[in-house]
């Protein structure tokens, strides 16, 4: 058994063996550390406020005071971090050794202090064939067991080569947000890297080589690297998870009856089968039947004359035969063609969602689909999701498009709106057009929306910036248009931004559009979200304090559907309830 304390001097008698302890075991683990500057360090103890840092030595020891382990801290409280100076234990047992307690400890002291995050070096994966084992060994070692406890590398900066120049073995900046899902924007970055290296190196770094590790930050907001060392989960290992804790699945067990067979139609039943197997096996959900529910909670946001028409042609169209639009109307008054069984670009935008039976009665039980998980938030659940096809988030109050016949999330939104004001979050990777036409008069439902700019991809004629809302609705219709190629760090800015905007609009429920074709590889997409960073967005979700929705939109690359929609809703429970 071992305790954790603070020493606040080195002239108790107590702390006096303490000292003498901590320098064995500095002297054993840490390799680049000499005696003068040992005392130097040690010493910061007594001055309560060296080079605008205040230092905190946390000690773990035993009731004879025999010394496991111990850490130095420091911290600047006019710029809000910490820096991690030393910490030396048994980096072997990350999870309940001497080493993980005494970083949870700098964790919470630092977190106590309302830093922003914790900084601190550690020794960079050293590889080669003339490296003794033993040392690449630790360097890995150490960069796991933070890892597993929340920190991670500094990504794409100079750090590791600069700090070559002075110590064989390199340096990784780490960095800990003390359990949020954050990273320091670009300004405040810079200048806490810069007061690390003139602080912590002064005398052994040239001011040129400060220059040049600042000068090459340049991600905003920084960019961590990726996990490496992370335990990978198995998609069969189960949860064991409360069940008031549980998300309710919704499975629109009809939509295999739409099937559009054509070469190319990336809008196939194997999208959520994959998705359904995945998540099906984590043990987070509970799922429930479908609830039939009225049509005029439809023609609440669709025209009646689109919705009967719909219904008309599933009525008259024998399965199997579809109905393609042949000629696009422009919608300046114009009247309806005379022979409507034919002419269905009047209700159409694109070729992309031929009309027949099938797909009418599948888009009619997703929206039964996505009312019985909205309905369940009413009922004292916490977090829904409605795994439905054919998609929604393209169909407009009158006309199908983008494979979407009926706007499902817009139709929840609309329900529940009746109970308190409604957030619609659109993470789809192309523009939520449909949500944005249905609302854009009104106040009571914000949108938005985070998409590939409509200048290069689809729907092309809606999703610009400057489209904020007429009339009643101005101000309550956000779009985030972004460019080509993004990964999940630059991602991550825009949505931190969409999540502020919604809690500063308070709303009593929000509604996910949510969409996987963000992902790298998606044939319909260009950006390149991994599974890190699926997990990530469902965290930074889960951890707005509302009731919430989810919907499935898109997502078309089915090798990796299933696992990015499971890291993503563990992210989401983890972010609501870990």
């Amino acid at each position: 058994m071992f305790r954790i304390r603070i020493v606040y001097d080195t002239f108790l008698p107590v702390n006096r063996n303490a000292i003498e302890k901590i320098r064995e075991i500095a002297r054993s683990q840490i390799a680049d550390i000499s005696e003068q500057g040992l005392q130097k360090i040690l010493e910061r103890v007594n001055d309560p406020y060296y080079e605008q840092m205040r230092y905190m030595l946390i000690v773990a020891d035993d009731s004879r005071g025999d010394v496991k382990g111990f850490a130095l801290m420091s911290h600047d409280p006019k710029n809000r971090f910490c820096y991690l100076d030393m910490l030396a234990a048994d980096f072997k047992k990350p999870g309940g050794g001497v080493g993980g307690s005494l970083y949870e400890r700098a964790r919470k002291e630092a977190a106590r202090l309302k830093c922003f995050g914790l900084f601190f070096d550690c020794m960079a994966e050293i590889a080669g064939a003339g490296v003794d084992a033993a040392i690449k060994k630790e360097s890995r070692a150490r960069l796991r067991f933070y890892e597993r406890h929340g920190a991670r590398p500094i990504d794409n900066i100079r750090y590791e080569e600069i700090s070559k120049k002075h110590y064989p073995n390199g340096y990784l900046l780490m960095f800990d947000s003390l359990g949020r899902i954050y990273s320091p924007e670009l300004r405040l970055a810079k200048k806490t890297i810069r007061l690390i290296l003139e602080r912590k190196y002064r005398g052994i770094y040239s001011p040129e080589e400060i220059n040049a590790v600042v000068a090459s930050v340049r991600d905003d907001p920084l960019r961590l690297r990726p996990h490496r060392y992370r335990k990978k989960i198995d998609a069969a290992v189960s949860m064991h998870v409360p069940n008031d804790k549980k998300i309710v699945l919704v499975y629109n067990d009809g939509h295999h009856i739409h099937h559009v067979k054509e070469r190319g139609y990336a809008e196939s039943p194997v999208r959520v089968e994959a998705i359904l197997r995945a998540v099906d096996a984590t043990g987070l959900f509970n799922r429930v039947s479908i609830k039939k529910f009225p049509a005029s909670l439809i023609t609440e946001v669709h025209a009646k004359d689109f919705y009967d028409y719909l219904k008309m042609v599933s009525d008259t169209f024998d399965p199997g035969k579809s109905l393609y639009p042949d000629v696009f109307p422009i919608r300046k008054e114009v009247r309806k063609p005379a022979r409507m069984g034919t002419h269905v670009g009047y209700y159409c935008i694109d070729i992309y969602s031929p009309i027949n039976r099938n797909a009418f009665l599948a888009a009619r039980n997703a929206v039964d689909c996505a009312l019985t998980g909205a309905s369940s938030l009413l009922y004292g659940s916490r977090r829904s999701y409605a795994l439905v096809r054919p998609p929604g988030h393209h169909a407009g109050a009158a006309y199908a498009g983008g494979f979407c016949y009926l706007n499902s999330t817009a139709i929840a939104a609309n329900f529940l709106c009746k109970f308190g004001n409604v957030a619609v979050l659109d993470i789809d990777y192309h523009h939520g057009n449909g949500q944005q036409e249905i609302f854009y008069e009104r106040s009571d439902v914000l949108t938005v929306s985070i998409h590939a700019s409509p200048e290069f991809e689809y729907p092309y004629f809606s999703g610009y910036a400057d489209e904020t809302g007429i009339g009643p609705g101005a101000g309550y219709n956000i779009n985030y248009p972004l460019k080509r190629g993004i990964g999940g760090f630059e991602y991550m800015k825009y949505l931190r931004r969409a999540i502020s905007y919604i809690r500063n609009y308070g709303p009593k429920f929000l509604v996910v559009a949510f969409g996987l074709d963000t992902a790298k590889g998606d044939p319909t997409g260009t950006w390149q979200l991994t599974g890190d960073d699926f997990e990530t967005v469902g965290s930074m979700i889960g951890s707005m304090k509302l009731p919430i929705l989810i919907v499935q939109e898109g997502g078309y690359d089915n090798r990796y559907l299933g696992q990015n929609a499971r890291r993503f809703f563990n992210g989401l429970w983890d972010g609501s309830y870990g």
